[in-house]
């Protein structure tokens, strides 16, 4: 029988007005909502004001409350208040995966010491039930591989552009407007959203923490209608996946980056907000997730599940890292690439192991290749910031 729980609400923008709906009108569990506590006093509200406070540490001291919601867009001060309250007794249930994917060997240890609870479903693909059924249903199963559409900002994006022939800068505004994107939406831009949910996703499934700058991580905020043409021509879409493969016994090779993909990809129909997951095992074979990947109701209701959960005493038990499998992350690890560049000296340093074929245009050229993630790491911040595009190409002849 699930218990009755008070709660201190961190955070009322879409998320945790979405999360806040949801809570009354579910029937199911006995929560009451102590306050909400936000950061701007002058914002109008759609509560009376007598149901928040902007003092961080009333609800992080207030005895009556027993577990924390933390949905703030702030990953450090986010960081602060949920070790805070894990070490001070208090469970917590988060969607902050920058917060999470940047502290995650931390918290692990928080929860260890202090006998506390953090939950957070919420912060890798939203709607998708995918880190208890890696926790849970993958327990005791090898996976080889795990795979997907996990950025909602870029994939709106990037179907805008694909299925409605949308401009590339007005697609982004959409997606903002939308809230999709947040107002800077460079983290989603440049793949670093991706890379926390992949990283969070990665500890779940193999067992190990992996740091981000570890990953090679590109994204579309240089996609130009060069690229765009390419893929038309050659039958491709572009879809922002995001790569944890399992390379002989103990390593994973990880990398996050756009991919052309086909018809017959099951990323393929995964457009506008939603997000798929792949997950392809040793025993139970292919099996592929779909739903939301981003807003207020769809993000808010896995904040909902977590909640549940907690109210039957459900806690995370990182059950790969206990079975202690000797894993670790890998660079040496070859991947297909299409590099689209202006400077031939930005082409020059990926160092590419072998050249399927190089073209070149009136203004930019291109090179199809075989190349380590070793090799992409070892250019930098270059692959971000230069007039490049690199893009994942997996059945190129």
């Amino acid at each position: 029988m699930n218990k009755p729980i008070t709660i201190g609400l961190y955070g009322f923008g879409v998320v945790g007005q979405g999360f806040y709906e949801i809570l009354q009108r579910s029937t199911s569990m006995d929560v009451k909502v102590q306050k909400i506590c936000v950061k701007d006093e002058s914002k109008s509200r759609a509560l009376d004001m007598d149901s928040f406070t902007f003092d961080r540490y009333a609800l992080l001291k207030d005895s009556e409350v027993g577990l924390i919601v933390e949905l703030i867009s702030d990953a450090d001060a986010a960081f602060e208040i949920v070790k805070y309250a894990l070490e001070n007794g208090k469970d917590v249930i988060s969607a902050n995966k920058k917060m999470i994917a940047q502290h995650m060997q931390e918290l692990i240890e928080l929860q260890e010491k202090h006998g506390t609870s953090l939950l957070y479903e919420a912060s890798s693909c939203s709607s998708i039930p995918i880190l208890r059924n890696l926790e849970e249903y993958y327990d005791n199963d090898l996976l080889k591989s795990v795979s997907g559409v996990m950025n909602a900002s870029t994939n709106y994006i990037l179907t805008k552009i694909f299925r409605l022939d949308r401009d590339y800068d007005l697609a982004v505004k959409e997606a903002q407007d939308l809230g999709y994107a947040e107002a800077d939406p460079r983290l989603d831009l440049i793949g670093l959203d991706g890379l926390y949910k992949m990283l969070i996703l990665v500890t779940h499934a193999y067992g190990i923490v992996v740091k981000p700058e570890e990953v090679v991580t590109h994204g579309i905020q240089n996609i130009s209608k060069y690229d765009i043409k390419f893929a038309r021509e050659k039958g491709y879409i572009i879809r922002h996946t995001c790569h944890a493969t399992k390379v002989g016994d103990n390593e994973i090779a990880m990398y996050v980056l756009p991919e052309f993909v086909k018809e017959d990809n099951l990323f393929y129909g995964i457009e506008y907000e939603d997000n798929g997951v792949m997950v392809d095992a040793a025993f139970s074979g292919g099996q592929f997730f779909k739903g939301k990947g981003a807003g207020g109701f769809a993000t808010g209701s896995a904040v909902i599940s977590d909640l549940s959960a907690r109210s039957y005493d459900y806690k995370y038990a990182y059950k790969k890292r206990s079975y202690d499998l000797g894993n670790s992350v890998t660079n040496d690890y070859e991947i297909t690439v299409y590099l689209r560049y202006y400077d031939q000296k930005n082409c020059d340093a990926f160092q590419f192991e072998k050249i399927l074929g190089q073209f070149n245009s009136d203004k930019y050229s291109y090179v199809i290749g075989t190349i380590k993630l070793s090799s992409i790491l070892s250019v930098g911040d270059r692959l971000n910031n230069a007039d490049i595009m690199m893009v994942k190409i997996s059945d190129w002849q």
